[in-house]
């Protein structure tokens, strides 16, 4: 697939790097000469440097021979603008574009065929809110995705000396809750994939990936991990666009509490919010966190623009008695380096927002696609068309199904049932199928199982 990617910055660059890992033609436009480069020499893609606005610019990079354009620069004026002439003057057939702005967002016909004619409008600020949102909720979880419409769901922890799954072999999670049907679909440890199966055992430290029916989730995960308590306090770090969304989803549930530098911007979070505490300061002043009781903090959550004082406000919530800390990072190597430290999550936007996008991107018919573990991983809901002659997943039991290497089926959904795609169940039309995939290498050969042949009517 020919792709054309707009803006270099921390999304485009890893939307550029997930999909040029499954052997896409990418071409990445940006105005910073410099970072293109830095781009070029770490990726093997092309880049044209100039204003993605403009038609000549366009024509550069190759537009009129693209398959998709992604419009993910910082303005969503570009964005807009340049989906419009992918239409209009290029006939590209799909176009996504990253939108942050509510009154775009909120009118239909500003993106619709009779506006700017975008496919899919992605808010990195909104997605982002969602997922902090699930953390609040399952302060025990590393990682927390739905699908099917939220009636399954995928769950990440940290398995505790002591669990009462810790120790014994995955077999045995069925006799320990009798009730409920689960599966774990796979285990990290020391970073390593280890495909699960019957007799694997679950060692303290390993990283459990869950799978179960949303009801049934919190069920599980008390088998590999002590829950915590509910979280009531939660202090957020930065009053820009995502710390505003976050404070306004929360206030009405828990006790918040924004820090803020900038004071006009103080002002305003002042006016916007309803319940939440606005305060001026800067979230690394030990005096201030200390008079803001930061030691009785169930959750801190740290989203500023800035990398290191992110890092370094978490890791001094963490030091006077935060419960929990949370910061946003940009830098892949930086979420790397802190993720097993004093820090409980290093979240990276870009990976945490680019599903959607991955799931307009993937051949067949990929309705949900969640990145996992910083973008080593992917688990995939696709929905099962044809007939056992058309698809090769189709009217087939899980154990005749050839899944490449470190591919398994997790879940079936089939209307309102979910179902664990133990090795007897047999898929039918229709099915929404989850899929981990720990190997991203493999993502085509998963994806070609559930397309349908040209013939099939």
């Amino acid at each position: 697939m020919k792709i054309v990617i707009l803006g270099a910055g921390q999304v485009g660059a890893s939307v550029a790097e997930s999909l040029l890992s499954e052997q896409n033609d990418i071409t990445v436009v940006d105005l910073d000469g410099p970072r293109l480069r830095a781009l070029q020499d770490r990726l093997d893609l092309r880049t044209v440097t100039g204003n993605a606005a403009h038609p000549g610019v366009l024509r550069e990079a190759g537009i009129e021979d693209a398959d998709l354009l992604v419009a993910v620069t910082q303005s969503d004026e570009t964005n807009l603008v340049a989906c419009k002439l992918a239409t209009r003057m290029f006939n590209v057939p799909r176009r996504v574009a990253r939108v942050r702005a509510a009154d775009f967002l909120q009118d239909e016909q500003v993106l619709g065929r009779e506006g700017f004619e975008v496919d899919l409008a992605i808010c990195p600020e909104q997605v982002l809110t969602e997922y902090l949102v699930k953390l609040v909720e399952f302060p025990e979880a590393l990682q927390v995705l739905d699908f099917a419409d939220g009636r399954v769901s995928l769950v990440a922890v940290r398995a505790f000396q002591g669990g009462p799954m810790v120790g014994r072999p995955i077999r045995d999670l069925r006799s320990h809750v009798p009730s409920v049907d689960a599966r774990i679909v796979a285990v990290f440890r020391q970073d390593k994939a280890i495909l699960p199966e019957g007799d694997t055992v679950i060692l303290a430290g390993d990283e459990v990936f869950c799978l179960a029916a949303s009801r049934d989730i919190r069920q599980v995960m008390q088998e590999l991990r002590r829950m915590d308590r509910p979280v009531r306090r939660v202090m957020i770090a930065g009053g820009g666009n995502i710390g505003q969304r976050l404070a306004r989803a929360l206030e009405r549930d828990y006790s918040v509490k924004v820090i803020e530098h900038n004071k006009r911007r103080c002002e305003l979070l002042a006016e916007r919010l309803e319940r939440a505490l606005v305060l001026s300061g800067d979230a690394t002043d030990e005096e201030l966190l200390e008079q803001e009781g930061v030691g009785e903090l169930d959750l801190f959550i740290a989203v500023t623009n800035d990398d290191e004082n992110n890092i370094m406000g978490s890791l001094l919530a963490k030091r006077m008695g935060a419960r929990r800390v949370v910061s946003l990072i940009n830098r892949r190597s930086y979420v790397d380096l802190v993720q097993s430290g004093q820090i409980d999550i290093a979240l990276s936007p870009a990976q945490a927002t680019i599903g959607q996008l991955l799931a307009h991107v993937r051949r067949g018919d990929v309705v949900a696609v969640h990145s996992l573990r910083r973008g080593a991983a992917e688990a995939l809901e696709a929905v099962v068309h044809g007939d056992r002659e058309s698809c090769r997943v189709t009217g087939r039991r899980v154990e005749e199904i050839e899944l490449p290497p470190g591919s398994l089926i997790g879940a079936v959904v089939r209307g309102d049932q979910v179902l664990m795609a133990h090795h007897d169940i047999r898929i039918e039309a229709g099915d929404h199928v989850i899929v981990f995939v720990s190997d991203k290498r493999n993502l085509s050969r998963v994806e070609k199982l559930f397309q349908v042949s040209a013939g099939f009517l």
